[in-house]
């Protein structure tokens, strides 16, 4: 596989599902929730999910948590952080705080996908205080500035 970063992970519970791409050219890796029994996230409710998994993150590099997009157009199942963001780091398990937005209780099955994972090589910023910044030809546009 072209430009494949190698990712240790342990499962922490034997029944943990590995993360996996469901296509050839899927950007995230798929996360299933471990549980022995149907999780009901009640409307408006936020279920802490586990994974059972723990990932060696490489250093330069981040695992961003992102909502299934079929879970959250049809269920309304999404990360309760919107994007979960998983320092190189960090050992500990992956979960998801996942939230549903609507107003229907939502059913999750043991090992059902719930959230996505990609991951990014982040650079560090080096912040320099100053007095003034270099114009631009947007400016100060603020929100929505550039579609009029």
């Amino acid at each position: 596989m072209p430009n494949s970063l190698q990712v240790k992970v342990v499962k922490t519970d034997e029944r943990a599902v590995l993360p996996a791409y469901a296509t050839a050219h899927a950007a995230g890796a798929d996360l299933c929730i471990l549980s022995d029994v149907p999780v009901v996230i009640r409307p408006h409710e936020t279920v802490l999910a586990h994974t059972g998994l723990s990932m060696e993150i490489p250093e330069g590099y981040a695992g961003l948590i992102f909502a299934r997009s079929g879970l959250s157009t049809k269920r309304d199942l999404a990360p309760a952080n919107k994007v979960g963001v998983i320092d190189s780091d960090y050992r500990g398990e992956i979960m998801v705080p996942l939230h549903n937005h609507g107003e229907t209780a939502q059913t999750v099955m043991p090992g059902e996908r719930i959230a996505q994972m990609l991951f990014l090589e982040c650079g560090k910023a080096a912040f320099i205080a100053s007095d003034a910044l270099e114009g631009s030809e947007r400016g100060a546009g603020g929100f929505g500035s550039t579609g009029t």
